[in-house]
């Protein structure tokens, strides 16, 4: 039989994963593989096309974080050797009811994997295996852990090519039809309102710490330094936080949260919802703002992310600040926060414009720019 993730790679969806090879075999020899079968956190889709040839499926379920995930999944299936179909769900219990088999990539974070656990163990068959594959030097004794808060049974295979897989089953008894743990949501006393988070939304339920240096600029800047009336966008609004507080501090603002994250924005949506201004604040699930209009946009809040997985990554947040400056209106202001080791500033006094400098500390700093008209 052709090795699916060859075939995969001769049409020129992706080179073949260790990874994924390592998952497909071990998922193989359980012999439970039927469909419906779902395939989480698979950022190319040639993990859910090689399983569809694998296992001779027609039909898979998927889940992806981001919208670039899912636009790769989609070119990986029409580009395809058989008639596949992808159907995609949200982090949701449709996506696994009555399924006998999931192969999970490993997220980075052990609460996106708790609640991918807690939704397989209450909603899938009850013969269900986990088969979930990552690279082991970013595996750790915690994703065991977890795995073991939802099932029964969880054992490591040998490790194979720097990866290695967990295999879960027997879910947990209590957890079966139960009703989702996440969002989680915690009130915030210093920011008069509740943050609820999804697992795999960055900082969970809290404040981070750069979101605090932002809006305590945001606070302290003189009367007229930012439009009180007009639209407002969090750019990469994670949990929404930004969002809300600009929404309470400058009422006659209309707001947009955007992220491309499935977890980010359905918790800022539940989070705009507790705060209850959802007549003013619409959340968008796009990548770096793409619908949103040229020249539109009075005011522009940034907490960019600057790490890929363990790395920082010095020019990660560049395009968020392009497409910052394409959605400002000559003159209009940015206020960005970001690590104090970064040569941020001098990146927006290039593709934003004028930028000066609010606030500064030893792991943050704040810069307003002005769009050069």
């Amino acid at each position: 039989m052709p090795d699916p993730l060859l075939s995969a790679a001769a049409s020129g969806v992706t080179e073949p994963d260790p990874v994924d090879r390592l998952i497909l075999d071990e998922a193989a020899e359980l012999g439970v593989v039927d469909a419906p079968l779902a395939v989480v956190g698979d950022a190319t889709g040639a993990l859910a096309v090689a399983a569809a040839e694998r296992f001779d499926l027609d039909t898979v379920r998927t889940f992806h974080d981001a919208v670039s995930e899912e636009r790769a999944s989609d070119d990986a299936v029409r580009a395809s050797f058989r008639s596949l179909k992808a159907v995609r769900f949200g982090l949701e219990p449709a996506l696994f009811d009555g399924v006998r088999l999931v192969l999970l990539r490993l997220p980075k974070s052990l609460a996106e994997l708790d609640e991918i656990a807690r939704l397989v163990a209450a909603h899938a068959h009850p013969e269900v295996r986990i088969v979930a594959g990552g690279r082991i030097k970013h595996m750790s004794r915690g994703m065991n852990e977890t795995l073991e808060r939802s099932f029964e049974s969880v054992t490591a295979s040998l490790g194979r090519q720097k990866s290695r897989v967990l295999h879960a089953s027997a879910p947990r008894a209590e957890l079966r039809g139960a009703a989702s743990a996440y969002p989680i949501v915690q009130s915030s006393d210093e920011l008069g309102f509740s943050i609820a988070s999804h697992g795999g939304a960055f900082a969970g339920p809290r404040l981070d710490l750069g979101t605090r240096e932002l809006l305590a600029a945001l606070r302290d800047l003189p009367a007229g330094e930012l439009p009180e009336t007009g639209l407002a966008v969090d750019l990469g609004c994670g949990t929404g936080v930004l969002a809300v507080a600009v929404a309470r501090q400058r009422p006659e603002l209309e707001v947009i949260a955007s992220d491309r994250s499935w977890a980010a924005v359905s918790s800022a949506r539940e989070t705009v919802r507790i705060a209850g201004v959802e007549d003013r604040v619409e959340v968008r699930r796009e990548d770096a703002g793409s619908s949103i209009e040229t020249g539109s946009v009075d005011v522009l809040l940034l907490n960019p992310p600057f790490h890929d997985r363990h790395e920082v990554v010095e020019d990660m947040a560049h395009p968020l600040f392009e497409q910052a400056a394409r959605m400002l209106k000559p003159g209009a202001s940015m206020l960005t926060v970001f690590n104090s080791g970064l040569a941020h500033r001098a990146a927006l006094e290039r593709i934003v414009g004028p930028s000066t400098q609010i606030s500064r500390g030893a792991k943050f700093t704040v810069v307003l720019s002005r769009r050069r008209g």
